[in-house]
């Protein structure tokens, strides 16, 4: 992995650690629940459609550059009503 792959990498990890702290800040006295799910929807939604306009729709070369098969960005993209 290069220099600048890691510091993306870094800059991502810095980025959801400060909002889901900032979320929980704001959260006062209530109690937190579902925040897995929450972080998931939250990040895996804008990543499909963003990887998608990235291959032109192409949902084989979306699988491969995001490391799934097909048929589970498939399941994603339909949970997200992508599809």
């Amino acid at each position: 992995m290069n220099t600048a792959t890691r510091s993306l990498d870094s800059s991502l990890s810095e980025t959801v650690s400060r909002t889901l702290q900032e979320y929980l800040d704001t959260l006062g006295d209530h109690e937190a629940s579902n925040i897995y799910r929450l972080v998931v929807d939250e990040v895996e939604r804008p990543m499909l459609e963003i990887m998608m306009r990235y291959t032109h729709g192409n949902q084989s070369r979306a699988a491969q550059c995001m490391g799934i098969n097909r048929a589970t960005l498939r399941t994603k993209l339909k949970r997200h009503n992508l599809l």
